[in-house]
């Protein structure tokens, strides 16, 4: 029986991403998605902080600013201790406040941030104002962020008088705070009670958050020096090295987790896994879950005769054609969202099927070997097309340019540069197949929306990626290479000319979302991992 004292009704988040709000990947769909189910329970109160960039209107979102609940005629502002190793700093910050979707939502508005007009790296029009600010750089300040966001909010649960059951840090931009609140000493008393656990939604070598500057480290933490000496990988202190020491730790799968502490896979990681194995932490696995209404084709944003449900063995997705022949069209006419641009084109009434792709280019997302798989399969088969929506290294866009621009381009390859929400769910409208290649890959979204708009996965069976069932809900395969990727691209073809088995894998991969992957589902994992790391955090102070 869970007792009074056990349940978790006061739930705090931070995060560097939220929904529409802010973000960069799939993070800030987790997170919303999570907050919002935890949200509908009636029993729970939650709260989610996250920054206050330079590209968000809060007054145009709803937002109000937040009063001093001891003076409500005044602003809530005070300053955040920022030391240097020689020199003591302090930074002002206020907030904005709305409550959406049963969550309570706060901005942390500091110059520091409303500067940045990038989640994590610098723009375009950052760029033409300081040279040095390079687009697609990532910020300069990036560890002094992540510090004034957590110091923030931990400042904010005091001043608003409430102590939380639980402080669920989104990946390594908030993976200090469990350390922080258990060596200050005021912290350490009044979160005495509350429970941390910190999720690391991307272990790979870049998303650590790390400094190498350790003097720093000490100054702007404010933590004791044997701390950030203690936790040190590669010679760098590492937020997720230290979270291990004093939370509960969860990757976004669980085979994402056996391979980061049981394989050779934690390479790509710098070792983290197995250095947190040799300290006795485990990490826990959690795969993502989805909210299927937010990518509902049947549902009324669109025209009746575009609506269609993959799940549903009686639609024809008749409505999904339309959707295909519709986007095709607005390629041809240039019909694009400004900050989109097209290289090549499709040819309207090919009969073979769509390979799609939409994320970041990148080499983790294995689109260098999905290229030269392409040009094996397309030398081969001359009805099918591909369409590939995203940005990222400029080696792998130029490479896509050739391709475009190879000779089997013309009318079969088109590259669209940049990113919008709503082309994407176009995309995945039109697609038969999406080609998932990533190298490694935490938990993945992607094939969860695809499979939800009859768009199949072709996935390289890593991480996350196992929870396709190949052969039920997608096509899998193992190993790295263009030849296997090759492979798995003709048995896809193979499958788009059995149109009976096709559109029963479209609708078994519905089926196994619903039934697996709902957050209604995955949300019950999260409140077990909550329960046990408050129970470790009352242990502490026996």
């Amino acid at each position: 029986m869970v007792t009074e004292k056990q349940q978790i009704r006061n739930i705090w988040m931070l995060s560097r991403e939220y929904g529409t709000l802010a973000g960069a990947g799939g993070v800030k769909d987790v997170v919303s998605q999570l907050a919002e189910a935890f949200g509908r329970r009636a029993e729970c109160s939650v709260q989610v902080v996250l920054p206050c960039y330079g590209f968000l209107h809060p007054e145009e979102e709803g937002f109000v600013p937040l009063t001093d609940p001891n003076d409500p005629g005044r602003l809530l502002k005070y300053e955040v201790d920022m030391d240097h190793p020689a020199e003591r700093r302090r930074e002002s910050v206020t907030f904005f406040h709305k409550k959406r979707g049963g969550v309570s939502l706060y901005l942390v508005d500091a110059k520091r941030f409303r500067a940045k007009k990038g989640v994590y790296t610098y723009t375009a029009e950052e760029e033409v104002k300081a040279a040095w600010q390079k687009k697609s750089m990532g910020h300069h300040d990036y560890f002094a962020m992540n510090i004034l966001l957590q110091k923030a909010a931990l400042e904010l649960m005091i001043l608003l008088g409430t102590v939380p059951d639980i402080i669920h840090c989104h990946d390594g931009h908030t993976a200090l705070l469990p350390a922080i609140i258990r060596e200050y000493c005021g912290y350490r008393s009044y979160f005495r009670s509350t429970g941390c656990l910190v999720t690391i939604h991307n272990a790979g070598i870049g998303y650590h958050q790390e400094v190498g500057d350790l003097f720093y480290a000490r100054s702007i933490t404010g933590l004791p020096a044997a701390v950030v000496d203690e936790h040190l990988l590669g010679g760098d202190f590492d937020p997720f090295l230290v979270a291990g020491s004093y939370a509960l730790v969860n990757t976004v799968s669980e085979n994402y987790a056996r391979e980061l502490q049981e394989t050779d896979d934690d390479e790509l990681t710098g070792w983290l896994g197995h250095e947190l194995a040799s300290r006795g932490v485990v990490l826990e696995g959690v795969t993502n879950g989805i909210d299927p209404a937010l990518f509902n084709p049947a549902s009324g944003e669109s025209r009746e005769e575009f609506a269609f449900d993959p799940g549903n063995e009686e639609d024809d997705l008749a409505g999904k054609k339309r959707c295909r022949d519709v986007l095709l069209q607005r390629l041809t006419r240039g019909d694009l969202e400004s900050g989109i641009e097209r290289s090549g084109y499709l040819k309207t009434g090919m009969e073979g099927p769509l390979f799609t792709f939409v994320g970041r280019l990148s080499e983790q997302k294995g689109v260098d070997i999905f290229i030269e798989a392409l040009r094996l399969i397309m030398e081969k088969e001359r009805t099918c097309q591909v369409l590939i929506l995203g940005n990222g290294d400029s080696v792998i866009e130029e490479n896509l340019q050739g391709l475009v621009h190879s000779a089997v381009g013309p009318g079969r390859v088109c590259f669209l540069r940049g990113y919008s929400s709503e082309l994407a769910r176009s995309v995945y409208s039109a697609g038969d197949f999406l080609v998932i290649p990533s190298r490694f890959e935490p938990c993945g979204l992607t094939d969860f929306i695809a499979q939800l708009y009859g768009n199949i996965p072709i996935v390289h069976h890593v991480g996350g990626l196992v929870k396709v069932r190949d052969g039920y809900s997608g096509i899998a395969y193992k190993g790295n290479s263009p030849m296997v990727l090759t492979a798995a691209l003709e048995r896809g073809l193979e499958l788009y000319s059995d149109k009976k088995a096709m559109r029963m894998m479209q609708v078994q991969a519905v089926r196994v979302i619903k039934e697996n992957y709902t957050w209604s589902i995955v949300m019950k994992k999260y409140a077990e991992l909550y329960k046990k790391s408050r129970e470790s955090a009352g242990s502490l102070f026996k």
